[in-house]
């Protein structure tokens, strides 16, 4: 049975309510009053009160007085302010105290049930709403997902399935959960088909729709702000899904105004890869070719990631980009929080800059490698929790408020995604190769070629070639490559982790936003 909520209404004109409380009784609430502070205090004190309503000008203790009193007491007691007064200082000092609501005398009924309704049953209401929602939209996904026929038309599948499984995770309903997984399960299946076909066709001039990739984003879509607006930033963050990306966005909207779309991730998905051709504006292979002593193969010694700058500027100058960019890459919050003081003088010689900042990838790799923190990220809600939270207190975070300030435009994207791996898939071949698990390189590889996508003439989409018998394989859903020595125990340690390389949604669709700062 579902207890019955008690409202506690203190006026000093308690008499002048009695229609208030038979309106809120016919609508099923219990109703307490009185007509001063002090026994409003001593009625909380006695009673499982849910919510009180109170006047802001009394006798005796003010209502502020009263407010301020019973949020030092039970800080999570809901309290709607009633007021006759619309000066802003009473409505910053009742908002400042963290309120439920504000109505302004004369209250109509409707209005005050609505003030109510949004405390009590806004988490009902929205969980109805959302089940509602995405059971309508079901069947018309369902229909988009088995007909999909081109890029744009997995960016919206994707997009939705994102949108619901946000709706649905703050509604906690379970079934939905599992109804909507099951659906995304079914579309990473079926992107993975598209892309088995597709891909190669973007590369050999049979395809007329090339979609925007890791190697021409900056081209199409950074370097024409460049040459339009006054001051502007690029932001890498490494590693960031879609969703991720929305989680963190929540945090930057009041700063600035946000414009994201998604882009397609070169294969691999792996920074080696796809975050070098951003900054090159060209593919692996090529990279390979015009810039031999740059390029380091996946068996070769030494950081795969450690010229990105030397490539931007090189990038820059065939374009015939003139504008001046500092460039910074940070790891660690203590060269955040460096940058962070240094972008006065920065900011004296430079209108235009390039920031990487390594984060997610660190996070990734420590939940493979630790327990503990495997366990605090074990599902996508989880994960995505950690990353939001860590955005919200990082240097990261005041970088990017402190460009607000300096009427600073960013360009924020990232070099490819993730995805959680349940299931392990037998790779067999030779030790030399790629350790990766959601792709390999390597020759004379025993694999599934069903359970794969596979390129045996590696050029034919611009990846180097070590060796003349050398193949590519990428893994698709959420499938990851294990070698058959010790299966078990790497099977368990790598199972629920999030790994990159591969061929999927969260991998291959990844976001870029256009921020434009508020005044």
């Amino acid at each position: 049975m579902n207890k019955t909520l008690q409202i506690l209404w203190v006026d000093d004109e308690i008499d002048l309510l009695k229609p208030y409380f038979v309106f809120l009784k016919e609508k099923g609430y219990d109703i307490l009053y009185c007509s001063n502070g002090t026994d409003a205090l001593q009625i909380v004190n006695n009673n499982a009160i849910d919510i009180v309503i109170l006047d802001e000008n009394m006798p005796g203790l003010s209502g502020l007085q009263v407010l301020d009193e019973l949020k030092r007491v039970k800080p999570l007691l809901p309290v709607i302010m009633v007021t006759k007064s619309e000066e802003e200082n009473i409505m910053d000092s009742a908002l400042g105290s963290n309120i439920a609501d504000y109505l302004i005398k004369p209250v109509n009924p409707k209005q005050l049930l609505l003030a109510i309704k949004k405390i009590v049953e806004k988490e009902r209401l929205v969980s109805e709403k959302s089940v509602s929602q995405y059971l309508t939209e079901f069947n018309k996904l369902s229909q988009q997902i088995q007909f999909a026929k081109s890029i744009d038309d997995w960016k919206e599948i994707y997009t939705k399935l994102t949108f619901f499984d946000e709706q649905l995770e703050h509604a906690n309903e379970q079934t939905m959960i599992q109804l909507l997984h099951t659906q995304y399960k079914e579309a990473n299946q079926l992107f993975g088909k598209y892309i088995k076909t597709t891909y190669q066709t973007w590369f050999d001039g049979t395809s007329t729709q090339k979609p925007i990739l890791s190697a021409n984003l900056l081209q199409k879509k950074f370097f024409p702000i460049v040459q339009n607006t006054k001051r502007i930033v690029l932001i890498l963050i490494d590693n960031l899904r879609y969703d991720h990306w929305l989680a963190i966005s929540k945090h930057i909207f009041p700063y600035y105004n946000i414009e994201t779309d998604l882009y397609v991730s070169i294969l691999p998905t792996a920074t080696s890869y796809s975050r070098n051709a951003i900054f090159s504006g060209l593919m692996p292979s090529e990279i390979e070719k015009i810039f031999p002593e740059i390029w380091l193969n996946d068996d070769d010694e030494g950081l795969k990631n450690q010229y990105e700058e030397e490539l931007f500027f090189r990038h820059c100058k065939r374009l015939g980009i003139k504008e001046p960019f500092f460039f910074k890459k940070i790891i660690t919050n203590y060269e955040g929080k460096n940058f962070l003081n240094e972008l006065p003088n920065i900011f004296q010689k430079y209108n235009n800059g390039v920031i990487i900042y390594n984060f997610i990838d660190i996070l990734s790799h420590s939940q493979t490698e630790s327990k503990t923190v495997k366990e605090l990220s074990d599902t996508d809600l989880s994960y995505k929790s950690i990353v939001s939270s860590w955005f919200e207190h990082s240097p990261l975070f005041e970088i990017i408020k402190k460009l607000q300030e300096y009427e600073c435009h960013l360009f924020i994207t990232t070099d490819h995604g993730s995805i959680r791996v349940e299931n392990p898939v037998k790779v067999i071949g030779e030790k030399n190769i790629t350790t990766n698990l959601r792709y390999k390189q390597g020759k004379n590889m025993n694999y599934p070629a069903k359970e794969v996508i596979e390129f045996k003439n590696p050029q034919s989409v611009f990846l180097p070639k070590t060796n003349v018998a050398a193949t590519y394989i990428f893994a698709l859903n959420n499938d990851y490559f294990v070698y058959p020595n010790n299966y078990n125990q790497y099977v368990k340690m790598f199972r629920n982790t999030y790994q990159h390389g591969g061929v999927s949604l969260d991998e291959m669709l990844i976001p870029y936003a256009i921020l434009s700062p508020k005044k």
